[in-house]
């Protein structure tokens, strides 16, 4: 919320639906698989429920997160889970690519290029058995 005060004047300016979306998302982005419930996210948010499962069942139209019903404390409610995890720097630490003793001469359009090396595709073989930051639908 921000409030800009002019002459004797305060006016509120109330955030758009977009940033409470926004923001919601990037909530339950960081909690990576552990997942939200859908009424602690309202208050992280300062929204009220209403707005909040609105903003859920958008997001989850729009394929960015994944609702799971929960029985929480005798009353029903929903999980939150991202569909996919933000990017880390872990998720290619170990790709061979980056101490790759070819790399100064590795081209697509080259005899040292991507296409035919072994070592990347073995590496590739072996994430696309469990891809960082992908979180499978049910």
């Amino acid at each position: 919320m921000c409030i800009i005060k002019l002459e004797n004047v305060e006016l509120v300016r109330m955030p758009k639906r977009n940033d409470l979306e926004q923001r919601a998302l990037q909530y339950i982005m960081n909690t990576g698989f552990e997942g939200v419930l859908q009424s602690d996210l309202w208050h992280e948010l300062d929204a009220s429920s209403r707005e909040g499962s609105r903003i859920a069942l958008k997001l989850e139209n729009k394929g960015l997160i994944r609702r799971e019903k929960e029985l929480r404390d005798g009353r029903w409610t929903y999980r939150l889970f991202p569909k996919r995890l933000p990017a880390s720097i872990e998720s290619i630490s170990d790709c061979p690519c980056l101490m790759c003793p070819d790399n100064p001469r590795c081209d697509p359009s080259s005899a040292i290029s991507p296409q035919n090396c072994d070592r990347l595709t073995e590496w590739l073989h072996t994430i696309s058995t469990n891809p960082p930051g992908v979180v499978c639908d049910s």
